[in-house]
């Protein structure tokens, strides 16, 4: 298989030549862009595997970028990384319901946003090796989930969720009633040792819920545990 392509959206030069000399170790193609303008410019000619956006951007942010990425639907799958300065959490949310596939924390280790792409590239470009995928469809309340076409539907009406959200629900339907941790629940769907903390489940799981809407009542909060759909 040829090798990935990365395309990082990100305006702090240092940040763009430390993940440009980091992402290349991995032996991805690495492509820089300093702006929102240069980075939507640089998709229909690079075509990237994945993309690292930072929501701070001069001119078009990150939100406006990643909208414009997800409105075309030849890359409403492609998976965007976006990077975030601490206490911006509601756009973080406003991101995974645009369909961001993840997000990690400035300041971040170059090691874990490279753990954040592996795990992005495996979802999209070796979807058969999920550890829990087979072509089954499941039901609960509102919601329907059919894993052969990655869909879901609730009451008929079709949800656009990014490959993480997708698995996270999946993992959750299968054990109606069953209480998983935040950590069993990263185990399942993005390996162990994958570098997240909590919080990140969390706001996943909000911004599932949102997407889902009423379909989202399904899912419970069992304080100091974890998640479980309602049996």
């Amino acid at each position: 298989m040829a090798k990935a392509t990365v395309l990082v959206i990100e305006d702090d030069p240092d940040i763009r030549e430390l993940l440009s000399f980091s992402l290349a170790k991995e032996g991805w193609s690495v492509v820089m862009a300093a702006d929102g303008e240069q980075g939507l410019a640089a998709l229909p000619a690079t075509n990237p595997d994945c993309v690292v956006l930072d929501i701070m951007l001069p001119g078009i942010d990150g939100i406006e970028v990643l909208r414009a990425i997800k409105s075309d639907p030849a890359r409403r799958r492609l998976p965007v990384i976006l990077t975030t300065a601490k206490g911006e959490e509601s756009d973080v949310v406003s991101g995974l319901e645009l369909g961001a596939e993840d997000y990690v924390v400035k300041p971040y280790s170059p090691k874990v946003l490279i753990a954040r792409i592996r795990a992005a590239l495996r979802r999209t470009v070796d979807l058969p090796s999920h550890p829990f995928r087979a072509d089954v469809s499941l039901a609960r309340g509102s919601i329907k989930l059919d894993s052969a076409r990655h869909e879901v539907r609730v009451n008929d009406r079709k949800i656009e969720l990014s490959a993480t959200e997708f698995a996270i629900l999946e993992f959750l339907l299968r054990s109606p009633g069953w209480v998983f941790s935040r950590s069993q629940i990263i185990d399942a769907v993005k390996g162990r040792d994958y570098p997240v903390t909590d919080r990140a489940v969390d706001v996943q799981i909000l911004s599932l819920r949102r997407k889902l809407a009423e379909g989202g009542e399904e899912i419970e909060t069992v304080r100091g545990v974890g998640y479980r759909i309602k049996d």
